[in-house]
């Protein structure tokens, strides 16, 4: 049985497996609660934004890209959501003008990175201010409140008794598991992360490629966005703070490399598993929110910290590969 376990998956995976197990089995020590149903889902409902944040970040990460404005796109499509609701809006047409200004977000981030050449991290992180700046001025700074009772619902009505945002996230999951895992445009991703000029030989356009990993990531962020105010009943300007770092923390955990061309959506999967179960294990045992940033922060240096074992052991194996073969 373990040998298949080692064929099916890697040592990092079933390596981080055992993590998820270690840290449900000492928060339910300390809080038999933590273990029920009722939280599992709990759990996962939490994870529905930083999910689909996580998914977009994978793939910008494989690219050797990567997003800061994540949050701050969440926090204005949850305003944006509100306020059209507000206006008498119905709730499809608000989710596809939300979703569309996520997508006109990602599109305007791979244009400074295509045209006017800023790093990745500069340009999103002035996009990040940009739109939590707009999400504040569209509502004076205040919470809008949703009475509209099909937006709420999206929120917390179940299916087969799971939650609606819970199933996104699956179906997420899945179909960009797919995507990235199946397809030519998935391999299209790991060689423009690999090496752009590479990809330029083999016919690849890495600036479409990129443009088109921008747009999915604005679209995911506002779906994210859409999913919180529906949670909340209300659209919060000053929400998702921290977000985009929560999404590359639970990417680069579940395996995606900072150097690019490394990272599977099902590493994701894990990553965001075990920092929400970490997070909420915290909120359980009452550790002040203060301890909790310390503790959040410490997980992304652990998690950069295996990311980097995990670099030198790849140099290390292709290395040994190169010398048998000479």
């Amino acid at each position: 049985m373990l040998n298949k376990l080692k064929k099916n998956f890697s040592t990092d995976k079933i390596g981080l497996i055992l993590a998820l197990i270690v840290i449900v089995l000492i928060f339910s020590t300390f809080n038999p609660n933590y273990l029920s149903s009722t939280n599992m889902v709990n759990i996962l409902i939490a994870a529905s934004l930083t999910g689909l944040v996580a998914i977009a970040e994978t793939y910008l990460i494989i690219a050797g890209l990567i997003d800061l404005s994540t949050g701050s796109v969440a926090a204005f499509a949850s305003v944006l959501a509100a306020v059209l609701i507000q206006k008498g809006m119905g709730f499809i047409p608000m989710l596809l003008v939300v979703i569309v200004a996520g997508l006109f977000v990602g599109w305007l981030n791979a244009l400074a990175v295509n045209k006017l050449k800023l790093e990745p991290f500069i340009a999103t992180l002035a996009t990040m201010s940009i739109l939590r700046g707009m999400a504040f001025i569209i509502c004076d700074g205040r919470p809008v409140y949703i009475m509209n009772k099909t937006f709420i619902n999206f929120g917390k009505n179940r299916i087969f008794g799971l939650p609606i945002p819970v199933i996104i996230l699956i179906l997420a999951f899945i179909v960009f598991g797919v995507l990235l895992a199946k397809t030519r445009f998935g391999r299209s991703v790991y060689v423009v992360g690999g090496n752009k000029n590479a990809a330029r030989l083999a016919g690849l356009n890495p600036q479409k490629i990129t443009n088109i990993l921008y747009m999915i990531t604005g679209g995911l962020s506002a779906l994210g966005g859409i999913i919180l105010a529906a949670r909340m009943s209300s659209g919060q300007p000053a929400a998702s703070v921290g977000l985009e770092f929560d999404a590359i923390t639970a990417a680069v955990l579940g395996g995606t490399a900072f150097t690019g061309a490394v990272g599977t959506i099902f590493g994701t999967v894990l990553g965001v598993l075990i920092l929400q179960g970490f997070n909420t294990g915290l909120i359980m045992l009452n550790v002040p929110v203060f301890w909790q940033y310390v503790a959040r922060g410490l997980l992304l240096l652990i998690a950069l910290a295996f990311d980097y074992l995990r670099k030198q052991n790849r140099e290390k194996k292709l290395l040994e590969s190169s010398m048998k073969q000479s």
